[in-house]
């Protein structure tokens, strides 16, 4: 849609006094700011209220202080009343829920059998959107939710008088789907389904979501509806795109966002060096935690509602404990105003936690992305942003939580010791004035389709004309290959399941790799909180130290077989880093470009793992011990873009004793610059380097997708490989250090130390690589 909607005004008075405040506390000759920019104030541009909302809906919206709708809100809305599958992407505080709940509200007002289902990617957003709407009020409607929370004595009754259900794609997959006959009086009459905070369903999670939603229409068809579908979405690049391939139908797209904006002023922030040395005598900067604590804890004593959002569910604790540390020496009241918050967590945790945070008792708030998408806040005096969060539409939405009518807010980026980081802050125009991203995903990607078609033919037979939707040609072969290994039946009307037991509780749909382990108190027998399986070998193996709500234990036996990780409360004085080793075997070459002594290749590949110790640290950073460990190594098929180097162009550059180092510094600092052309981040990609790969019979650098069949995080790297490495080089040349820091060529993530490294020989490797390729 199109229009004027932007007036824009100066107002910066509050965000710069908190930005000075902020800086105040920065020790004489200490320069942690790289650019400061004023965003101007938008004012709002409203529309009538549609002419077919019922008399009832529009009092309640009235009733709660919406006297008007803003023009994108009754755009996307009349969109969705007509009939047409529609996705609002616009910013956060844009007022995108009052978009699907005008026409969704108007139908279940009108006619008492119609019903609507929402899902949200996480149970807070769940939950704080059906306050909102049972706080409306409007008569005939009966919302409820449905999730894992969800008492069992209740869901009998929400299945059969509620009609709009409030869920997540987890339990639509476990719960709806798979005993769909259970809920056949509210799928006969489905007329809405709203997909919130869609631009989330993004590579692995994000496949399976869009075959969920081809799952879901398949069995509303069959009970003979054929629901709207709404989709909200932060600012995403092409979101009409998106959202199509995401719901696999055709969707339009309202995008200018007509909703009033605080001013706004952004600061980027790099954390200073210290006079400490790290591995290997590089340089240590304070980090982005400590850093994140301090800023906070600032906030805090000049009364600012404030969130910090931290890249970890370990740094969230930690940013937490330091921020209250230090307000314990101003004032003990103001300390136990901030905590933290994150997965992971305990329902109850949550719950108080989003009420004491709605109702300002809590000032400061260091979490994780769960408050990214979760309990809608907004009109918060400050944001901290530690650690470049991935992508830039997940930075604006954080950032977007700053802002009060009326007042300006602070948003600081505090940028981690780590390549993409340390480009961003030294590259402001990359954060402030590129277009953000479009979402990845994959529905065709085989270790996903295969579960999903599994179990949509438990859920019905199969038809021919069915395989369409979820990939034509590609799902027919996935499918002759479940009839091969006896998963499903051929029958002349179609496949059948062949099993009687359904397939559902085995497929993991957000790509964790199984059930949760529950992490357990091993003295009161008292969970503290869960991990994903996939990374139960790095975070709670025997000897870790585990953090939650601010109390600190260690590990004393990780249980795979069971899900159990048993723990005991300890303050000890070190912290642990696992050390592990990886293989890497490439199984099929799928694309291969070739440059006269340099390759680029895109393929299948198969990565094993094995986390074979850890390092126990003095919170300095010096190391105290290395301890062994003896835990199963993890096989992970998935998809990786590779170059190759031959001999001749690297001894030309490199001697043979630094070819290792140069090409594993090369491959660290290219893993810190995908996530700048990829919708990833960098814990979702891995990478390896040798001087002479068995496969390739060369020198070779890969960066692998870190989920089983690739999350089009290579493939993106691979389209990309001119800008991806030009910018690689420039990151690992422009940082001052010597000889090697987290800001160029170390990796927090290296299962090997940072062992061996040469900066310089990393450098050298890329302008190889980029003279050839360009």
């Amino acid at each position: 849609m199109s229009g004027v909607c932007a007036k824009l005004a100066n107002v910066v008075d509050q965000g710069r006094r908190l930005l000075d405040r902020v800086l105040a506390g920065v020790p004489v000759g200490e320069s942690p700011l790289t650019h400061v920019s004023d965003l101007p104030q938008r004012v709002a541009s409203h529309a009538s209220w549609p002419s077919w909302a019922p008399e009832q809906v529009v009092s309640a919206f009235v009733s709660s202080g919406v006297s008007t709708p803003w023009e994108h809100q009754a755009a996307a809305a009349s969109l969705a009343w007509s009939g047409s599958n529609v996705v609002l992407a616009t910013g956060t505080a844009s007022g995108k829920s009052l978009a699907y709940q005008l026409p969704v509200l108007s139908t279940l007002s009108s006619d008492p059998r119609a019903t609507a289902l929402y899902l949200a990617p996480t149970k807070a957003l769940g939950a704080d959107q059906l306050r909102s709407v049972v706080s409306l009020g409007v008569p005939g409607v009966r919302a409820a939710s449905f999730d894992g929370d969800t008492p069992l004595a209740e869901r009998d009754w929400v299945r059969e008088h509620a009609n709009w259900v409030f869920t997540n794609p987890d339990m639509l997959h476990r719960g709806f789907l798979p005993r769909h006959s259970r809920w056949l009086r509210f799928f006969r009459r489905l007329s809405y389904v709203v997909v919130d905070e869609c631009h989330a369903y993004r590579g692995v999670f994000g496949s399976h979501v869009a075959l969920l939603l081809r799952r879901l229409r398949r069995v509303a068809r069959k009970y003979g509806a054929d629901p709207v579908f709404v989709l909200a979405s932060a600012t995403v690049s092409d979101p009409g795109a998106s959202a199509s391939r995401l719901l696999g139908a055709p969707v339009e797209a309202v995008t200018e966002d007509c909703s009033p904006r605080a001013s706004r002023t952004v600061a980027l922030w790099e954390p200073p060096l210290t006079s400490l040395a790290g591995e290997h005598g590089a340089p240590v900067r304070r980090s982005a935690g400590s850093e994140t604590a301090r800023i906070l804890a600032d906030l805090v004593v000049e009364g600012a509602r404030s969130l910090a959002f931290v890249r970890s569910r370990r740094g969230a604790e930690l940013t937490a404990i330091g921020a209250r540390r230090v307000l314990s020496e101003v004032d003990t009241d103001l300390a136990s105003r901030v905590a933290a918050y994150r997965s992971g967590y305990l329902p109850e945790e949550r719950r108080a936690l989003e009420k004491s945070l709605s109702s300002g008792d809590l000032l400061g708030v260091a979490t994780t992305n769960a408050l990214e998408l979760g309990v809608d806040i907004v009109g918060l005096d400050a944001v901290v942003v530690a650690g470049f969060p991935g992508t830039l539409a997940s930075f604006w939405q954080q950032a977007g939580r700053a802002g009060r009518a009326g007042d300006s807010a602070l948003v600081v980026f505090v940028a981690r010791d780590d390549p993409l980081d340390t480009y961003l802050v030294h590259h402001p125009a990359a954060v402030l004035e590129r277009p953000v991203e479009a979402t990845v995903l994959d529905p065709t990607n085989p270790y996903v389709l295969g579960p999903q078609l599994a179990c949509a033919a438990s859920e019905l037979p199969l038809t021919p004309a069915d395989l369409e939707a979820f990939g034509g040609p590609v799902a027919q072969a996935v499918v002759d290959e479940l009839v091969a290994e006896r998963v499903l039946r051929k029958r002349p009307a179609g496949w059948y399941w062949a099993s009687h037991d359904l397939p559902h509780s085995g497929v993991d749909i957000r790509g964790s790799g199984g059930d949760q382990v529950a992490v357990v108190e091993a003295d009161s027998g008292r969970m503290l909180g869960t991990v994903d399986p996939g990374s139960a070998c790095w975070q709670v193996h025997p000897g870790a130290v585990y953090l939650h709500q601010g109390s600190s234990y260690v590990v004393d036996e990780l249980d795979l077989e069971h899900g159990l990780a048993m723990v005991h409360a300890e303050e000890p004085e070190w912290t642990t880093q696992p050390r592990d080793v990886v293989d890497i075997k490439v199984v099929r070459v799928l694309e291969r470009k070739e440059f006269g002594g340099v390759t680029v290749c895109l393929g299948e590949v198969e990565v094993t793992t094995q986390v074979v110790g850890y390092l126990r640290r003095l919170l300095s950073g010096q190391v105290i011990d290395q301890i062994p460990l003896d835990l199963p190594s993890q096989t992970l098929h998935t998809r990786a873009v590779w170059y190759t180097v031959a001999d001749p162009l690297l001894a030309a550059v490199i001697e043979g004793r630094q070819v290792a180092g140069a090409l594993h510094a090369a491959e660290h600092a290219a893993i810190g610059l995908l996530p700048l052309f990829a919708v990833c981040d960098r814990w979702d990609i891995g990478g390896v380097s040798t001087a002479v790969h068995p496969d390739t019979g060369e020198a070779t650098v890969f960066v692998h997708d870190g989920h089983p069949g690739g999350a089009g995080f290579a493939d993106r790297g691979f389209a990309a490989i001119v800008p991806w490495l030009t910018a690689t080089r420039e990151a690992i040349n422009a940082c001052t250090c010597p000889l090697g820091c987290p800001s160029c060529v170390q990796s927090p993530k290296c299962g090997n130390g940072n062992e061996p490294l040469d900066k310089a020989g990393g450098a050298a490797v890329l302008d190889v690589v980029l003279r050839a390729i360009t």
